[in-house]
């Protein structure tokens, strides 16, 4: 096993990895910005280094800093959670040169994985659906564009290879539109990923957003975990996720499922990933896989009883899977809501001090949340407060348990979009499992 691991992020994801880390006798290095040094994962560790001041260039990017705070606490290893460097196989690659073990994919597949052309062009050799479009980049031929997305049909999807988070992707729904989308994306993608790859696919008029859990040991085996629906976002930031999806059936779960273990298997995949999938009159088509733990993993825990942190650190440490996939049972159905201090209505950050925070509790209630009476939220990071997760033995009860621990969720001195999500809850459509990824833009 590991014997001390830094953890190259901040905020509840810090605190969860701490957590999984005491479950397994792994001593823990926080790094952190100047105004994070507050933070719970950072008195909790056994080590802590400041890496840098407020501005995420400058400490929580910062790979030379990190790797600094790994050498001077003599870890072995480095977690980089979700967000921030995660995905960056460069920051994979210095870790690994620098003798310590990356928790997470080798550098090369999440290369290939990053770039959504690459990972599509292999996933279409796989065998695994993809949304029609180019099936390339496109280039700056305005004629060629156009015949390509008239082939394609409107409305199309202008979406920079590098992208993620939301960014990069842009609508066009007609032909005049085409030029001008294709090169103002093109200049946002360079500016934002250093990469001004873009391409086209078809847009989907309704679909849902769902997603499929793996983990692989990196020498050829696999197992999935289930499928979450992830379709309610506000503009492509996930707002709630719940597992399983509804309307999946036993069945259906494990054919996409088995496919996408067969991927993992192929290419040798390291850790836990997941794959994205848009779903429309009942076919998935591939859009994406994130080569990291992924902010909805606690859904998934509750459904399954396996602890997703816990798997990735034994990977990383060269155990073999615990689990296989007769082992895997589904169990119930769970909910997460994500807590940001922002706007409600308007999504506008509203960072400040927490006067007061009682967290919401009872069975099957969870909260992974950083926050305490008298923490100040900072304004130079992700609104992202806390994630609060319910599991109950089905979707109408776990509805019902989410509705009560968000009537007893307060946190005093801030705005938060607490009331946005009671007021999801409380809509039939979402009740009735029948909403999109266009419903809360609707």
């Amino acid at each position: 096993m590991l014997k001390k691991l830094v953890i190259a992020n901040r905020g509840e994801i810090a605190l969860r990895i701490l957590r999984a880390c005491r479950d397994l006798g792994i001593s823990t290095v926080a790094v952190h910005s100047e105004p994070d040094r507050s933070l719970i994962h950072v008195l909790l560790a056994d080590e802590s280094v400041c890496i840098g001041p407020a501005p995420a260039t400058d400490s929580y990017l910062n790979i030379p800093a990190i790797l600094s705070a790994a050498e001077v606490t003599h870890a072995d290893a480095v977690h980089p959670g979700y967000g921030f460097l995660s995905e960056n196989a460069n920051f994979a690659t210095c870790v690994e040169e620098s003798g310590l073990i990356f928790v997470g994919p080798r550098a090369a597949t999440i290369e290939k994985m990053g770039d959504k052309v690459s990972a599509i062009a292999l996933m279409s050799e796989l065998g695994v659906p993809c949304v029609p479009g180019s099936g390339g980049p496109i280039g700056d031929d305005n004629a060629t564009n156009q015949q390509l997305a008239e082939k394609i049909g409107y409305p199309i999807l202008i979406k920079a290879a590098g992208g993620g988070g939301g960014r990069g992707m842009r609508v066009v729904e007609t032909a005049q539109e085409l030029a001008v989308a294709i090169a103002t994306t093109r200049t946002e993608a360079a500016a934002n990923f250093a990469n001004d790859v873009v391409y086209m696919e078809k847009f989907l008029a309704n679909p849902r957003h769902i997603e499929f859990q793996v983990l692989a040991d990196g020498n050829g085996k696999a197992i999935h975990l289930g499928e979450r629906d992830c379709s309610l976002q506000r503009r492509h930031q996930k707002v709630l996720e719940e597992a399983p999806a509804p309307g999946i059936d036993s069945e259906t779960r494990d054919r996409v499922g088995q496919l996408c273990v067969s991927v993992c298997e192929r290419i040798k995949y390291r850790g836990a990933g997941t794959f994205e999938f848009l779903y429309e009159n009942g076919e998935f088509y591939f859009i994406e896989m994130n080569t990291r733990v992924q902010v909805e993993h606690p859904v998934t825990e509750a459904i399954t009883g396996i602890d997703i942190i816990k798997e990735q650190l034994k990977i990383a440490a060269g155990e073999p899977l615990t689990y296989r996939q007769q082992d895997i049972e589904f169990r119930g159905h769970a909910i997460e809501c994500r807590i940001n201090a922002e706007d409600p209505v308007t999504f506008i950050p509203a960072p400040g001090r927490i006067d007061h925070y009682p967290a919401p509790g009872g069975p099957g209630v969870r909260m992974d949340s950083h926050l305490y009476s008298g923490y100040t939220v900072p304004p130079h990071y992700d609104s992202m407060i806390g994630k609060l997760i319910v599991h109950s033995e089905d979707r109408p009860g776990a509805v019902r348990r989410m509705s009560a621990a968000l009537g007893e969720l307060i946190i005093d001195g801030i705005t938060s979009n607490i009331a946005l999500h009671q007021r999801i809850l409380a809509d039939s459509r979402f009740i009735d499992g029948a909403v999109n990824i266009h419903f809360l833009d609707q």
